[in-house]
Parts: structure tokens; C-alpha cells; sequence
């Protein structure tokens, strides 16, 4: 995404906005394909006349989640031009893996997506913590996951099981 010859006062100077960095990086990190790798300036910020602060806290969800939830087999769901999701199926070697990744670049939205029929009734947790909901898995194994405009949710399974939330009228 970034790196030091595209950072803010270098001659190539591109940068990416802070809103879409934790999005990016989902696509980097989640995702079956390609070479995970974070630059060093967006995690631990980077000196300077004009300091950048660094986004750890955006980036470490997205990490966690690729060593412990990103295993196994990829289903994307890109039937939407602003809200896309995958779920990665996770392997039997790692207990509680796979996950479901929503993006939204626009509005709210939400993705109907299948964990798996052998997930049914449990219960999964937006690991980025911007969504405080909890998913209960449904029989045939899909759920809706939901996003919030403008961000990513990576839900899955937490290492200590949870009970759903109740529903508030």
C-alpha cells in the first residue's frame, strides 16, 4: 500500500487516506491471494517536520485475524458497487478459524454469506470492534454480516464463545 517512497515529504508522494488504510489492509491481509506485508510508517507512524501517526490500533485486528481466522478455502461475494465481502472457510488444523470480511466504501450495508453448515448457532464477533453486534450462525450456514459506511468488519469466531445478544424492540 504505502511505503517509504510514497510517503508524505518523499519525491513519490502518494498516499493513502487514513479512512481507507484499515480497508486496504484487510484486502492485503485477509485475502488467500497475494504477499501480506505492512509497512512499517503506517503501523508505527512515521517522524519527521510532519509527523504521521501511526494506525496500530486499526492494524492489529487485521493481523490477529490473519494469523488466527484467515485460513482455508475463499468465497468471494463482489455483487455490490460498495459493499463487497469473502468469508475464508477455515481448517480443521486451527481451531475457531475462518472468518467473514465485509467493506463498505459507501453507506451502511451488509452481506448475506455462508460460513458453513457445521457453523450452525454459533456465535461471532466483529473482531475490528466496529460493530458491537453478535451473529448467530444460522442452520444452512449463512449469515448477514453487517459494515458500517466507509469501513471494514472482520467477524468471526472469539477464542471464548459468547452468548447473542438479545433482541432490543
Amino acid at each position: 500500500m504505502d511505503n517509504h517512497d510514497s510517503q508524505p515529504q518523499e519525491s513519490l508522494e502518494s498516499w493513502v487516506k487514513d479512512w481507507f488504510k484499515q480497508t486496504a489492509y484487510a484486502m492485503i491481509l485477509l485475502r488467500k491471494d497475494g504477499y501480506p506485508v505492512v509497512f512499517y510508517g503506517d503501523y508505527y507512524g512515521i517522524g519527521g517536520d510532519k509527523p504521521v501517526p501511526g494506525k496500530k490500533m486499526a492494524i492489529d485486528p487485521l493481523m490477529y485475524a490473519r494469523y488466527h481466522k484467515a485460513y482455508g478455502k475463499q468465497e468471494d461475494y463482489f455483487d455490490h458497487p460498495n459493499t463487497i465481502g469473502w468469508v475464508r472457510l477455515g481448517i480443521p488444523e486451527i481451531p475457531r478459524s475462518g472468518c467473514a470480511v465485509v467493506i463498505s466504501n459507501g453507506d451502511e450495508g451488509s452481506k448475506r454469506m455462508n460460513v458453513g453448515k457445521e457453523r450452525a448457532g454459533e456465535v461471532w464477533v466483529d473482531l475490528t470492534n466496529t460493530r458491537k453486534d453478535r451473529i448467530t450462525i444460522g442452520n444452512d450456514g449463512f449469515a448477514v454480516f453487517p459494515v458500517n459506511g466507509g469501513s471494514v468488519s472482520v467477524w468471526a469466531r472469539p477464542e471464548q464463545d459468547v452468548e447473542p445478544k438479545p433482541n432490543r424492540r
